[in-house]
Formats: C-alpha cells, structure tokens, sequence
C-alpha cells in the first residue's frame, strides 16, 4: 500500500478552511496526511497530533513534510514559496502565483534549483472540460478560431474588503499585492481562456475601473493577443447584483463553444456536456508518489502573470462615477453589468469599445505605453528565449457606431472567406471607433476587423458619410472583396501582399501565392470625438513585423461640408531597405495602386472625375495634381495631396487613391510618412468649388 503524502497547510483562515477540509477528505481515503498548519493566528479544531507554527520552514523541517500548501496573502507568496521548497516540500501554491513577474521568476528559479514540484491552484485547469474544448476545436468542429470571450459578473458585499488588511489593495505598507478582480476573484476567467487558447500571451491591454471605495480594480477588461494570432478578451466585474456563472466563448469561423468553467460544462452544437474535474492536490500527491504529470505546473501559469503584471503597471483603475452605480447599504452595483460583460465576450471588445456610459465618462488615462515583460520560464537557459510580450495598458475612450452594446448572430461567408458582415456595413464584431463633426456621427473606423486573410486584414473605415447621411464608402464589395472602404492597402511590402486578393507575378498574371500580410492595433495614444493617433503593427504572411505604424484620423469641420484628414508614418522595422511596389512595377501597366486608397459606392453610376486641369479617367489617371475630385450626383470627394501619382478607377469600379509606386519600387530606409485629406460633400461640386476646399482643407 502507497504511504499517503505528508501535507502541512500554510494560511488556514478565509479560503484555507476550505484546504482543511479537503485535506480531511483525503485524509480519510488515505492520500495524504495533514503533519502541520502554518499561521499567525491559532486555529482551532485541529485533529489531535496535527503540529501548529508560525514558521513554515521550520515546520516543514520538524515534521518531514513532503508538500506543503500555501494559502497565504498574494504579497506574501514569493517569500514563503521560495522558503517552503529550499526546506524539502513541493508546493500546492495558491493562485495567483505572486505579486509581481520578477517575484514569479524567484519561485521559477526555486523550482529549478531544488526540482520539486510547484502546482499552482487554478482549479478549471484540472477540468478536462479544458482538453475537450481544445480536442473540439483540433477536430475542425467551429473552423479556425477568430477570438475567445471570457465574461463573469459576481456580487461581494462591502465587508468582503474589509475581511482582511490587504483585501482590494494594488499595494500594502510599500509591497505589490495587486488583488483586483483580474488577478484574484475572477482571475480564473483569465488563466482558463489561456489554457483553452494554448498559445504564448504576446500583449496585453487593460482597462481598469472601480465601483468601491477600494484601491484596486473591481470591473475590469483586458485584450490578450497571442503568438498564433489568437485574440482573448475578459470582461470581469465584483459589482453585479448577484453571482453569473463566469463562461468562455470560443468563437470560430463556421461556429461556437461554450465553457462554463466553475460548472465543468461545454455546450457545442445544442448539446451540453458536463465533465469531470481532477483535485490538484490529489494530482500533486500522485505526481509525488507516482510521477503523475501535474496538472497545473508554474510554467503553465506564465501568461496568466503577464497579464497580472501588466494590472501591476497599470494606471490607477479609474473612478466610476456614483451616478452610473445604485449604492445600497450592503454593496454596490452597476446596473445591467452581467449583460455589458456577455457583450465584450460576444465582440471581443473592451468596455470603452462598447460605448458604456461610465467606461467613456471616466477620466482618461495616460496615454499607452510598452513594458517589456520576461519570456516564460520554461523555456530552458540554453535555448534562445521568445521576444519579449508588449503590455499596454488601454484607456482610451472608444466608442461603437450607436453606442449600443450588441452581439452578432454569426459569420457570414464570401467567396474568398468567411467575412463578418456580408451586408457591406461596419463590421459589428470588430472594435469600432466614431468620428463626429459637430455632433454629427460621419465615420466608423473598424479597428480589430474579423476577415478573410486573403483580404489582407487591416483597420478599415466604413461607412464614412456626408453630413446629410449619404455613405461615401463600400466595404468588400463583389467586384473586390478585399476593397475595404477607406484603409492603407499596399499590394507588395516587402514580398507580403497587404492589398487582398490576389498577387500579381511577371510573365504569369494574378496568382494566389499565400502571401498575405496584416497590420494589428496596438493602442490609442490618443483619442476624442473627431479623431485619433494610433500605433500599428504590420505583420508579413509568417506573422513577423516588419514595420510599425504611427496613423493619425481627424474629421475636420469645413464650409458646409467636412474633411477627413488622413496621415500615417511607417517605419522599418527590417534592418535592411524596404521596397514597396504595385503591379505595375512587375509589368501590370498601370496598376500603380497602392497606399490610401478609397473605395467609393459602385451605386453611383453618374460619377465623373477631374482635376484642376483634366477630367475623365483615362487623363486624370496617373497625374500629379494638387488635388482631384471623385463625384456623383449625390456627392463629391475631393482628395489633396503633394507626393505621388493619382490611381483612379471610374468605369470598372469608382476608387482613388494616391500611388506610392506608381512605375518603380518605393524603398524605404528608416520612415515614410504620407498624408491625404479628403473633402466629404454632399451633391456634385463644380472644380472653383472643389479647388477652393481643397486649398482650405490642406492648410
């Protein structure tokens, strides 16, 4: 008979009754052996022979105990952990693991240096509701997976921070404790999405908020994107108005899964299945005894702590307000939280992006920055270690069309792919940012996009309008699916294509070659009603970044009419030149398209095109004017310029766009930086009229 695992038992109040009482049932089945408790306060009721101290080490020492559970304060891991393992004892260590990344590295490097075990106590994680998900989604049942959506929405009561001196603190007596409801409560929803996803966390953003009168955050939401693509939102708050299951959403091309993760349970195509789930301290018994893989070793939690540190390094969590809230005497809620939550995992957005009143009320924070974070600790020392994860904390304010917080009934498809919105609106999945001219909402800006990659997925927007309501733009129309109303589209960067469909090849024509890239939001660095800055990365056909973009969008009011205002700078990320080119530099004659570009409504049949001195496409085509006008009896587009050839297409399709490479490749050795702004008016304009806004326009 296999001798049961001597156990002694550190932090026994608050959540460390619960390990008594497990420890009690597998005492019973003759698993382990409780030898001790560790705590600074007496505990009562312990079985007789059961040794008690205030030093952990030293009771490890005076009773042989072979593991030992730590049940302390967060702040207090790192110290006790690292004393608990050099004394003799593998740890069942309480979620979250530490306070801080570099303390998580200490218990690591603990682990490597003594080679027992660390099981750390995220309980959905010994669910095999986690590797049925994962088997689902390997068996191609939803296609390729788009995002994952975690929500949860609990109720705790004002004397749940006052229970213990560093409850809902960022910080006690100068020592990160960092006990939000990311980190601690709900800090599950995080670490399961992770698991579920089964990627490296590459970058996080936070949005941070408060209710209570508390230090930390108390409803928050974070983005996480991973190495494979894969992005995770959470969307958590302690201020509902009574416990709502916390769930995952897996959300993939041709379906969905459903995780329930505190029930074990998986809904997928009408069916619901409920499955079982392992106790980690059982599991780290066997491992002791038998060489049982653990279940939830340290270095599978080293996304959750990136996420953790990025709460770490995060702005204060920011105020909302009481008239957002119905304060009552036991506790405090936000009305309508538990919907709000489903539907950030719904669209994958943040709160801001969901147009709730208090995210956009709050008082905005500074303004985004990178921190880099360690690569995880599994990775061995001879092995040259992943890029290190960007963590941005986000705040700035963003907006959807309406502010309405919806959900989509499903992908739709198109030739090229499943594409969100066939209808040719905004894509409603994808985080949208507003553009407003005197209170007048005139675009949408689509900033995380749901698209095929051979559209070459990218920030788009759509519907831009006239101040009247006439929509000027067409997004993934039949003629070319990957015409994305307005958006910086180049047909070859660097060999990857970032215009969509497909590549044109010398002596051999159009060709799908699987060379498509992407470009990726990074952040807000700033944001109000008419416009923004933001921070892309472009992203070749093998995912590596090739250049970063600084884009700058403002909507502009002008004499009865308005005027978007359009500039980026990219900037090489390569080391060695880049070249831009378009078709027409491999033999396709006038095929000079590439950079801003415009896609029109082909509704529009009545459309005409000139310049100062020409009209008519085939004269217009490839000039160099100050400034040309697209127009139609409805409206008229007036685009300004000073640096390339115009692209223009009228009969086939209407587009313009300025040509980066118009017969020869660009090369860029450091920076290009471009800017275009375009005159939106409703009715056709005369050229005095056109040339007049576009002059004002451009100054």
């Amino acid at each position: 008979m296999t001798a049961p695992v001597r156990v002694v038992l550190a932090g026994a109040h608050g959540h460390g009754w619960w390990h008594l009482e497990n420890l009690r049932r597998l005492t019973a089945a003759g698993t382990v052996e409780l030898a001790g408790v560790c705590d600074v306060r007496p505990v009562e009721g312990l079985p007789d022979g059961v040794a008690f101290s205030g030093d952990l080490a030293e009771l490890i020492g005076r009773t042989g105990a072979e593991a030992a559970i730590l049940c302390t304060p967060i702040h207090t891991h790192a110290d006790l952990a690292v004393g608990a393992l050099r004394a003799g004892a593998h740890l069942l260590l309480e979620k979250p693991p530490a306070a801080a990344y570099d303390d998580y590295e200490r218990i690591a490097a603990a682990v490597r240096e003594t080679g027992l075990a660390c099981q750390v106590g995220f309980q959905s994680l010994g669910s095999e509701a986690v590797p049925a998900v994962r088997k689902l989604v390997r068996d191609g049942a939803i296609g390729r997976v788009t995002g994952i959506g975690a929500a949860g929405a609990w109720a705790r009561p004002y004397s749940y921070y006052s229970r213990v001196p560093w409850a809902g603190k960022r910080r006690a007596g100068g020592v990160d404790v960092v006990d939000g409801v990311l980190t601690n409560p709900l800090a599950h929803a995080v670490a399961t999405a992770i698991a579920v996803s089964g990627a490296e966390v590459e970058s996080v953003e936070v949005e941070l908020y408060r209710a209570n009168a508390i230090e930390a955050d108390d409803t928050s939401s974070a983005r996480l994107r991973m190495d494979d693509g894969t992005t995770i939102t959470v969307a958590v708050s302690l201020c509902a108005d009574r416990r709502h299951e916390p769930y995952l959403i897996v959300h993939g091309e041709t379906g969905r899964i459903r995780l329930t993760y505190t029930e074990d349970r998986v809904e997928f195509g009408g069916a619901s299945a409920t499955h079982p789930r392992a106790d980690l301290l059982e599991n780290l018994a066997a491992h002791i005894r038998g060489g049982a893989d653990l279940l939830v070793p340290l270095e599978r939690t080293a996304g959750f702590m990136r996420v953790l540190e990025a709460v770490r390094l995060a702005p204060e969590p920011r105020v909302i307000p009481d008239a957002f809230q119905e304060v009552g005497a036991e506790q405090r809620v936000l009305p309508g939280i538990a919907g709000i939550t489903a539907a950030s995992a719904e669209r994958l957005a943040l709160y801001s992006e969901l147009g709730v009143p208090w995210a956009l009320d709050a008082a905005a924070p500074p303004a985004p920055v990178s921190v880099p974070v360690p690569a995880s600790v599994s990775v061995p020392v001879s092995t040259p270690a992943p890029a290190p994860a960007a963590i941005v904390p986000a705040g700035a304010a963003v907006t959807s069309a309406s502010g309405a917080v919806t959900s989509t009934s499903g992908p739709a498809t198109s030739a090229a792919g499943p594409v969100t919105d066939s209808a040719g609106s905004a894509d409603t999945a994808g985080s949208v940012v507003g553009l407003d001219v005197g209170g007048v909402r005139v675009a949408e800006y689509v900033i995380r996009p749901r698209l095929p990659v051979t559209s070459s997925p990218r920030p788009y927007l759509h519907p831009v309008r006239t101040l009247s309501g006439t929509v000027v733009t067409e997004f993934a129309p039949a003629d070319h699916v990957h015409h994305l109303g307005v958006s910086v589209a180049v047909s070859d960067l660097g060999g990857g294509n970032f215009w969509g469909g497909r590549t044109y090849v010398r002596d051999r024509g159009p060709a799908w070659l699987g060379d498509h890239g992407s470009q990726h939001h990074l952040a807000f660095l700033r944001h109000d009603p008419a416009g923004f800055t933001e921070t892309l990365s472009w992203r070749g056909p093998g995912g590596t970044e090739i250049a970063r973009e600084e884009r700058e969008v403002r909507a502009v009011e002008l004499d009865g009419c308005w005027a978007l205002d359009f500039s980026f700078t990219l900037t090489n990320l390569t080391g060695a030149p880049l070249a831009v080119r378009s078709s027409a530099t491999k033999g396709r004659a006038g095929a000079g398209y590439g950079g801003f570009f415009w896609r029109a409504p082909g509704r529009a049949t009545d459309r005409e095109v000139f310049t100062e001195d020409a009209e008519g496409e085939e004269r217009v085509h490839g000039s160099t004017a100050p400034w040309l006008a697209l127009a139609s009896p409805g409206w008229t587009l007036v685009f300004a310029q000073r640096s390339d050839p115009w692209f223009v297409r009228t009969a086939e399709y209407p587009g313009v766009g300025p040509a980066l490479a118009w017969e020869k490749p660009l090369v860029i050795e450091d920076v290009l930086a471009r800017r275009v702004v375009t005159v939106v008016a409703d009715g056709r304009l005369d050229r005095a009229t056109a040339a007049a806004l576009a002059e004002k326009a451009m100054t």
